[in-house]
């Protein structure tokens, strides 16, 4: 028997444009999979996407 445990998520969205800042916060900002203003990425819930949320939060913003 195999379970399946429902994967916690988190949606991030841009609400800010990346020009001007810097290049390692864009890239991280990528990885979150996010392109443009108000582009919206919905992720799984772990220390490593939460630690890349936390480094850019000046640029996102956490949505239910």
């Amino acid at each position: 028997m195999v379970k399946t445990a429902a994967a916690k998520t988190v949606k991030v969205k841009l609400v800010m444009g990346l020009i001007g800042t810097r290049e390692t916060h864009r890239a991280t900002v990528r990885g979150l999979g996010l392109r443009g203003i108000n582009s919206v990425a919905e992720l799984e819930d772990t220390p490593a996407v939460r630690g890349m949320i936390n480094k850019v939060s000046y640029l996102v913003k956490v949505v239910s």
